[in-house]
């Protein structure tokens, strides 16, 4: 195989109904999708929940062919089980931010508790950052609290209820005891330092390499959206972001990143062909800048 690719999935890869209407120009707005050139890749209790085009599934199933493809998300085990992307099955998946490495399908056991051993040499437990947590919301905006696998916490709040600098305060709080915390959309993600995609990442090609699977030299190319992905984009010899998300709203720059023309859905497919370009070249590093 010719690279590995880690691409994160939710409005990176796949998207919901809200999530494709992230466009930010009249060109966007006039190139989404109608619904039959969409395909549903998860149901959620019994309702379609996520989607990628038609051109898109296509392009993914023609990209595992040529490249080992890693899906590398945020989303629990359980979460990423309920997505039926195209491609599939995979050798190697990534899971709850890289605290889980799934091999066809199976958490990684011998990760997990490396991992587990890392939090734990790493700062404050999840029980001590979880009470500090509760001590610092309420009702009135936050809809729901999570742990994820037991690794990291997540709230979904009603952004315009949520006090003002809260985000930035919780974090300063978390990263004098090893953690950190961000939003995405109306989520906000408390997570130890030691949950990190580009470590699993670079796990996997370790694996990969010593399997015969990829060469040595064989590139690695990155893509996701939100500020949990950018060590992972910062680590890969080359990256590409979509021209929506946290991402989009930091300004996050590498010198190594390039950024879709495109925003919502249309990114997704914008992504694929950076990828699919990049594969049938044989280069990681080439192409840095805006995509037109």
């Amino acid at each position: 195989m010719t690279a590995l690719i880690a691409t994160d999935l939710d409005r990176t890869m796949i998207y919901s109904r809200g999530a494709m209407e992230l466009a930010v120009t009249e060109s966007d707005v006039a190139e989404r999708p109608g619904d039959e050139d969409l395909l549903c890749v998860e149901v959620y209790d019994g309702k379609p929940l996520s989607y990628v085009t038609s051109a898109a599934e296509a392009m993914l199933r023609k990209l595992t062919a040529s490249a080992v493809v890693v899906p590398t998300t945020t989303r629990t085990v359980a979460q990423f089980q309920r997505i039926d992307l195209p491609g599939a099955p995979w050798r190697y998946a990534i899971t709850t931010n890289g605290g889980n490495i799934l091999v066809d399908g199976v958490p990684d056991a011998g990760w997990r508790s490396g991992v587990d051993i890392a939090m734990a040499d790493g700062g404050a437990s999840l029980v001590e950052v979880g009470a500090e947590l509760s001590r610092r919301i309420d009702d009135s905006w936050v809809r729901s609290s999570r742990v994820a696998d037991e690794l990291f916490s997540y709230l979904v709040v009603d952004l315009d209820a949520m006090p003002a600098g809260f985000v930035e305060e919780w974090n300063d709080w978390c990263v004098d005891r090893g953690w950190g915390a961000s939003r995405q959309g109306r989520k906000i993600y408390t997570m130890p330092d030691a949950v990190c995609k580009s470590r699993a990442v670079a796990a996997v090609r370790t694996r990969l390499v010593d399997d015969g699977v990829l060469e040595p030299e064989a590139p690695v190319l990155a893509a996701g959206d939100g500020a949990l992905d950018a060590t992972m984009l910062s680590a890969a010899d080359a990256a590409i972001r979509p021209r929506h998300g946290e991402l989009e709203t930091l300004d996050w720059q590498h010198p190594t990143l390039s950024v879709t023309g495109s925003s919502g859905i249309a990114a997704g497919e914008e992504i694929l062909r950076w990828f699919a370009d990049r594969v049938a070249r044989g280069a990681g590093t080439t192409a840095v800048g805006s995509l037109l």
